[in-house]
């Protein structure tokens, strides 16, 4: 068999996976992925040869991947969340561009912007815009670009990878095109590792989110003009009368 799988793992807890993906490890005969990922998938995963690569190994995961495939082997590789937003499903098609005898399938995963919205209410129920603050792969002048429009068009926003040690102003900087836009009290939320050990959330207004911390495992939620707390949990209301 040629086929590579990719499985989006969700936050990683096995009651956040779905049958499908379960299945789908469970079956592989290799498991690929990076090395944070294993780990959180370690007890589906006994027995089987895998392969793992640290942070920005993404090029060679795949590459190695489509080598077990070309081989005939059943091949799984795991990315965090959805594979297809942020992840692994893109790199993954195209690097067996020219191989179209690979079969391939895409398993859907929880995003962050799902399990972290769960923790914190309801707060995408109206329209959303999700927009990562890495500039590693896009051009922090069009994320601005980006980060205005959707500010401009009221549109809740959840960023991704708000933060780390060589990007520690970045969520400062956004949150400065954010208030051209949005009241300094538009209702937003953070959640830390999410499902996983160390969960935290956090309200607080988008004048005060602008001097939080926040890293790498941190997804930041900003609210609309309509969003509130119902309760202690974050609302974004979509229109219904009550």
């Amino acid at each position: 068999m040629k086929k590579v799988t990719i499985v989006g793992i969700g936050p990683g807890g096995y009651e956040d996976m779905t049958v499908r993906a379960i299945n789908a490890i469970k079956d592989a005969e290799v498991v690929t992925g990076y090395r944070l990922y294993l780990g959180l998938v370690k007890d589906l995963i006994g027995g089987k040869e895998t392969f793992c690569t640290e942070m920005r190994g993404e090029v060679e995961r795949c590459q190695k991947a489509a080598e077990y495939a070309l081989s005939g082997r059943n091949v799984v590789l795991i990315s965090s969340g959805d594979a297809g937003i942020y992840g692994m499903a893109g790199l993954m098609l195209k690097v067996l561009e020219d191989h179209p005898e690979v079969e391939t399938e895409v398993i859907p995963g929880v995003s962050a912007c799902q399990s972290g919205g769960a923790v914190l209410g309801a707060p995408l129920v109206h329209d959303f815009a999700v927009i990562s603050l890495s500039d590693l792969l896009t051009p922090w002048e069009l994320i601005e670009k980006r980060l205005a429009a959707a500010a401009g068009a009221d549109f809740v926003i959840v960023l991704y990878n708000p933060g780390s040690h060589k990007r520690a102003d970045y969520l400062s900087k956004a949150c400065d095109i954010l208030l051209q836009y949005k009241s300094p009290d538009t209702i937003c939320g953070i959640v830390k590792n999410i499902s996983r050990d160390g969960e935290e959330h956090h309200f607080m207004t988008l004048r005060e989110l602008r001097d939080t911390k926040v890293d790498m495992l941190t997804t930041v939620f900003i609210g609309n003009s309509h969003t509130g707390i119902i309760n202690g949990k974050m609302v974004t209301p979509r229109g219904y009368r009550i």
